[in-house]
């Protein structure tokens, strides 16, 4: 066997475990959506309760296409499913780079996996209760007189979804701020410095990622600010003294 056989070798078989991982998500995730397909216009229904809640007496969705009313709460249940498969999706990310990783980063990133994935379900939680009824409930109030609210149950989703997604990448601040003072790209002091900047930063984003009205984008923004104060808050247990990192090497290279 030649050289540059062997050198092959590593990387078909890390190719081959990639493909296995990647099947065994999808399989999870059709798992998951063969089990809730036959409830997916309940799911929408309940989706929906921020909104037809706020709906003056007599109005309702509407869907503008032929095969909407269809698609529509299909498309939200594979969602859903990718959504609830997230814990396992991070697993398999997790066991196709463990292997190289030191013993010392395999101790914080499974922690950071676990985390990540409760945040962004925490974030999804308070937009569906907290953003949501603020949000529906201003732009149902704000209608002009002789106009009937009637929204398209696509476009709706659509909206929710942004809305899903946003806040969940939102939540997962604490977990960059952490693995940013972990790794040594920056400090907890030298982002308590840059403050001004991050409360600026945190509003353009809460504008880039909601739609266009204040409301929704300050209750994305303050939420932002309080968790960049928690990730500060634990980020100072992860920095590394110069010899706490020239031992754990030293360990790594021992084991």
């Amino acid at each position: 066997m030649s050289d540059q056989e062997q050198h092959s070798l590593p990387l078909i078989t890390h190719l081959l475990e990639l493909r296995d991982r990647i099947l065994k998500i999808v399989v999870i995730v059709l798992v998951l959506f063969l089990g809730l397909v036959y409830f997916s216009n309940d799911i929408y229904q309940y989706i929906a309760v921020p909104l037809t809640s706020q709906l003056p007496e007599g109005s309702s969705m509407i869907a503008t296409g032929v095969a909407t009313p269809f698609f529509t709460p299909i498309k939200l249940t594979i969602v859903l499913s990718i959504l609830i498969a997230i814990p396992a999706i991070l697993y398999q990310v997790w066991a196709f780079v463990a292997p190289g990783l030191y013993q010392h980063e395999r101790k914080l990133v499974m922690p950071l996996v676990a985390s990540s994935a409760f945040l962004f379900y925490l974030g999804m939680v308070f937009s569906y209760y907290v953003v949501f009824p603020l949000v529906f409930s201003f732009f149902t109030s704000t209608a002009p007189e002789g106009v009937t609210i009637a929204t398209d149950i696509s476009s709706y989703l659509d909206f929710v979804l942004k809305l899903f997604f946003a806040f969940g990448l939102a939540f997962e601040i604490p977990v960059a701020t952490l693995l940013l003072c972990w790794t040594g790209a920056t400090t907890p002091d030298s982002l308590r410095a840059k403050r001004p900047y991050i409360v600026v930063a945190a509003f353009i984003f809460g504008m880039l990622l909601t739609p266009p009205d204040v409301i929704s984008q300050t209750l994305l923004a303050v939420p932002m600010l309080i968790l960049f104060e928690v990730g500060l808050l634990f980020a100072r247990f992860y920095v590394k003294k110069p010899e706490q990192e020239e031992q754990e090497n030293n360990i790594d290279k021992a084991s």
